[in-house]
């Protein structure tokens, strides 16, 4: 029997669980390619925050080692962003020059930081929170540099700020809200919160609208002002004002997406030999950005990938955790 061939494209953390979860009930049907287009293997994404808190380090959180990868007969690429996908001839193109036919092909492309349309954005020193780079770039900043501005007073938001204080920076969030996390609490528990927060030396700004961010004549952000006049100085501004799902690449393909790869309940796209997973996806209308449903979405897709066809995605009921406090 010649085995099928299963091409993953994103390295992320849903990709890999269906991988796991696949190799777990079925290894045995397919010849597996991984497409990453960072430079390191599968890791945990929640993690970065202990990483930019000096409570672990890059290799704490790495989840599949490169020997995982070999010992699984699993080929991977990393550093390889794949820019087409041939559903017709069914081969997957990367960046790098890298090509790989499927039958089976499965997209975990992830998402990516909403940047908003501030003047300014495109400066140096104006970063998401997405990935070990923007982390490595925090970490780096911190040792020259002293004033940091966060955008967002969200989970990711807080969690960057408080890795950025520890790290040394003299560190202001701004928020738009009258209080912090007004997804997940109320005005009373959000103003215990940000007093907590104040207590271990953030500064905070709320019910702030950033106008625009500045820079020196190096192309290097120095300061940040607010529509009310207000102006604040900073060496590096980071971006956490949440998540949009990364589905150009299928869309290019020729993919249904609507505010993401939309998906049914078996993971499976309109294009029956084409699954997603993750971040990237539309299910019934919701994209999820937490690992719970993400872990729920991988165990179903394994389930039709190894032809046993019986689990069904129907959503998820999330909850999210704050690990600074």
């Amino acid at each position: 029997m010649q085995k099928m061939k299963l091409v993953v494209v994103g390295n992320g953390m849903a990709g890999m669980r269906t991988v796991e979860e696949l190799l777990k009930i079925a290894p045995d049907i397919y010849d597996i390619t991984v497409f990453g287009d960072e430079p390191y293997p599968n890791y945990n994404r929640i993690m970065l925050s202990p990483v930019l808190a000096n409570e672990q380090t890059i290799d704490d959180i790495i989840l599949n080692t490169r020997e995982w990868y070999a010992q699984n007969n699993i080929q991977l690429y990393t550093n390889a962003r794949v820019n087409k996908i041939d559903r017709k001839n069914r081969v997957v193109y990367a960046e790098d020059g890298t090509v790989a036919e499927y039958d089976r092909l499965l997209i975990a492309t992830g998402s990516k930081p909403f940047m908003p349309p501030i003047p300014g954005k495109e400066l140096a020193g104006v970063i998401g929170y997405r990935d070990i780079k923007d982390t490595n770039e925090m970490i780096a900043t911190a040792k020259l540099h002293k004033h940091a501005v966060v955008i967002g007073g969200g989970l990711l938001g807080l969690e960057a700020a408080n890795g950025l204080k520890i790290q040394g920076m003299d560190v202001t969030v701004v928020h738009k809200n009258a209080w912090l996390l007004e997804k997940q609490l109320d005005k009373t528990a959000g103003t215990m919160l940000q007093k907590s927060l104040a207590d271990k030396g953030l500064n905070f700004l709320l019910n702030k609208n950033t106008a625009q961010l500045h820079g020196d004549e190096h192309g290097r952000i120095k300061a940040v002002s607010f529509s009310d006049g207000v102006e604040i100085p900073a060496d590096l501004v980071v971006m956490a004002v949440g998540i949009r799902p990364n589905f150009a690449l299928a869309e290019s393909a020729g993919i249904h997406c609507d505010k993401g790869i939309v998906v049914n309940d078996t993971m499976q796209t309109f294009d029956p030999r084409v699954y997603a997973v993750g971040e990237c996806v539309a299910h019934r209308g919701i994209s999820y950005g937490l690992v719970a449903p993400l872990f729920e979405q991988a165990k179903v897709c394994a389930n039709h990938l190894a032809q046993l066809g019986f689990a069904t995605y129907k959503g998820s009921v999330t909850s999210t955790k704050l690990k600074v406090t």
